[in-house]
């Protein structure tokens, strides 16, 4: 019988044929690491991290997400050298707790793609339509935003996300190079507009608004960095890119430090520019950038900052458009999910599981405000961080693992991965009630997909029953 908790043979995996074709380098993944990190948090959290969590000590919230995030980011390192192959944490889960519990993971980190997706869509249709008000174009409201939406009693449906995801999903079928190439002009013109508005804001600096610096305690700053872990999904992104990585053991740990070590530096500078020009209570928009800019009657950089934000988060679009349909790709060639997901188009991009995933991200973007979408992404990300922390104990005494020699190693073993997973329980505590809800009701719905195809599909139980 077909064990729940029976689990992936990864040596096999790694000796198939059905693999993606290895085509990136190290400087390929720092890119792709910068372009979605700078880009989902900077021009979305920040202001709403102040707002409604953390007040001006929102540079606090953001240095311990960085913190957690590093001591993640080093076990996905040492995981990802080991186990070069497409899933990320997924395949990790796979390889160390067994099939449901990596179904579980998996689910969740679909959901944290998928949303994650929508909610970047949702604040690049803010930014493109402050570029389209600057000429004299606007959409009618209820073509703006969904409803519910602050500001826009009468939205019903965002046209703007809607579109943007399935251009981006065009560029992503042509193929992995080619997307890669237009993030990284991208990524060069983002940092220039980041740097842009750091040296702008700070001429309009004023201590008193970081008075008072925690006006909601420090429980605050905690409940603002459980949120502020959507602004570092990046480094999550990169460890699905193992199976196309030349030389996976060198590059993987290089291009996930290294991409959040830059990006950890200019949170902390963007967030205290922020607040030191505009007071938190202001901040409460999609677009806090460029609304910050406004405020202080700078509309020329206003400008500048909305169209560095709309191609910084077409990076960042391309980058978890990529990560969200890469995992559903390998989920499906474990047989969990339908097999034509997996099947590959002549560019060697998974074709089906790319059109699924951006028709629900679309859809998603189109129909539910941005503050429900955000708070979705972070359950998912949590809990891949914190079994992958985990899952680092296990690696060196799992018989699957065993002859597999890791490039990279935990440093402090085993008190870092165990302090790493500590943090992340204590992030996921943190989270809103409403959060855990409509996790439960996706978890369910994932579980019922499960016992419904995937247990009966599973390519383990068909190797277990031969």
């Amino acid at each position: 019988m077909h064990s729940l908790f029976q689990k992936k043979d990864v040596v096999s995996a790694l000796a198939s044929n059905k693999k993606l074709t290895r085509s990136l380098n190290a400087k390929d993944l720092v890119i792709m690491g910068v372009g979605v990190i700078v880009g989902a948090g900077i021009f979305i959290t920040p202001g709403i991290i102040a707002a409604k969590y953390s007040g001006p000590g929102v540079i606090f919230t953001y240095l311990l997400a960085a913190i957690v995030c590093i001591g993640a980011a080093f076990c996905y390192s040492e995981f990802a050298s080991t186990i070069p192959l497409a899933g990320s944490a997924y395949t990790y889960a796979y390889t160390i707790y067994g099939e449901v519990i990596a179904w579980i993971i998996g689910w969740s980190l679909v959901a944290e793609y998928l949303f994650a997706t929508s909610s970047v869509a949702v604040s690049w249709s803010a930014y493109f339509r402050n570029l389209l008000s600057g000429f004299g174009v606007t959409l009618p409201p209820f073509l703006q935003s969904a409803d519910g939406t602050a500001g826009n009693a009468n939205g019903g449906f965002d046209l703007i996300a809607f579109i943007v995801v399935f251009l981006v999903v065009g560029l992503t079928l042509q193929g992995l190079k080619q997307s890669v190439r237009v993030s990284t002009v991208m990524v060069y013109v983002k940092i220039f507009v980041i740097l842009l508005f750091i040296v702008v804001a700070l001429f309009f600096f004023q201590p008193k608004n970081f008075n008072p610096l925690l006006p909601y305690g420090w429980s605050g700053v905690g409940k603002g960095a459980s949120i502020a872990f959507f602004a570092f999904l990046g480094f999550d992104v990169v460890s699905t890119a193992s199976e196309e990585v030349k030389n996976p053991k060198k590059n993987m740990p290089i291009g996930i430090i290294a991409s959040l070590l830059i990006v950890s530096v200019l949170y902390g500078l963007v967030s205290f520019a922020l607040v030191g020009a505009v007071k938190y209570t202001k901040l409460n928009v999609s677009d806090p950038v460029a609304y910050a800019l406004q405020v202080l009657h700078q509309n020329w950089a206003a400008g500048i900052i909305s169209l560095g934000a709309v191609m910084g988060m077409t990076t960042v679009l391309i980058v978890i458009v990529y990560g969200g349909t890469r995992l559903i790709y390998s989920i499906s060639r474990d047989g969990l999910l339908p097999k034509k997901l997996n099947n590959l188009n002549s560019a060697g991009i998974p074709k089906g599981s790319t059109i699924l995933f951006g028709l629900v991200a679309a859809t998603v973007a189109a129909v539910l405000p941005l503050d429900k979408i955000t708070e979705l992404v972070n359950v998912g990300t949590l809990l891949a961080f914190s079994s992958t922390s985990l899952g680092v104990l296990f690696l060196k005494h799992n018989k699957n693992t065993q002859s597999l020699e890791p490039a990279f190693k935990v440093p402090l073993y085993p008190f870092f991965p165990i302090l790493s997973f500590l943090a992340c329980v204590y992030l996921l505590i943190q989270l809103q009630p409403f959060t855990w809800e409509m996790f439960a009701i996706w978890t369910l719905l994932g579980l019922a997909i499960y016992f419904g195809y995937g247990y009966r599909h599973s390519h383990l139980k068909n190797q277990t029953n031969n």
